[in-house]
């Protein structure tokens, strides 16, 4: 195996068996409740540039998780694709942010069934603005957090170092909650 290869393996594994928040060193300052949401533009998995602000009006669900197909992001991708239909009834979107390519994105869709948009970062510029980039074993990969949006495009909720296992329904419950109370 190619050292590279192996560095890679090791990055799976570490991801697998440690969890994303806990391995990455520190990096930009994340966005605050409170304050509107950085706007971005970046491609999908089949290409098309998607930008926050085309969602004036929507909840969004903006998730930024470290690898395609590794065990912790395929669970939290899985749940949110389950619970899809849920987030559509509350007038919510669901956009994954990764360091990965949009092939990359592509197979991880084909495979898993996944119908929300992924979207890729490979310069690294929005996951920085959300305060999301760590770096393990130099590689750049982003840190498992997510930023709730309300649909005037302000910062509501985040989590930050997120356990994939129930984090859709925590993000559903707390969209559930916000619309009851404004």
């Amino acid at each position: 195996m190619h050292g590279w290869k192996i560095a890679a393996a090791v990055v799976v594994v570490a991801l697998a068996t440690f969890g994303a928040s806990q391995m990455f060193a520190a990096s930009d300052a994340v966005p605050q409740v409170g304050q509107m949401a950085p706007n971005f533009t970046l491609p999908s998995q089949n290409g098309t540039k998607i930008s926050l602000d085309q969602y004036h009006g929507k909840w969004v669900v903006l998730y930024f998780y470290p690898k395609d197909q590794t065990p912790g992001c395929t669970i939290e991708a899985r749940n949110f694709q389950h619970d899809l239909s849920k987030f559509e009834a509350v007038n919510a979107v669901i956009l994954g942010v990764s360091v990965d390519s949009v092939k990359s994105h592509q197979a991880f869709c084909t495979k898993d069934g996944l119908h929300f948009k992924l979207l890729s970062d490979t310069g690294t510029g929005v996951v920085k603005e959300y305060g999301s980039l760590g770096n393990y074993m130099g590689f750049k990969i982003a840190k498992r957090n997510t930023f709730l949006i309300n649909p005037e495009g302000k910062i509501v909720k985040e989590w930050i170092g997120v356990d994939p296992t129930g984090h859709s329904a925590e993000v559903l419950q707390a969209i559930q909650s916000m619309k009851k109370t404004s």
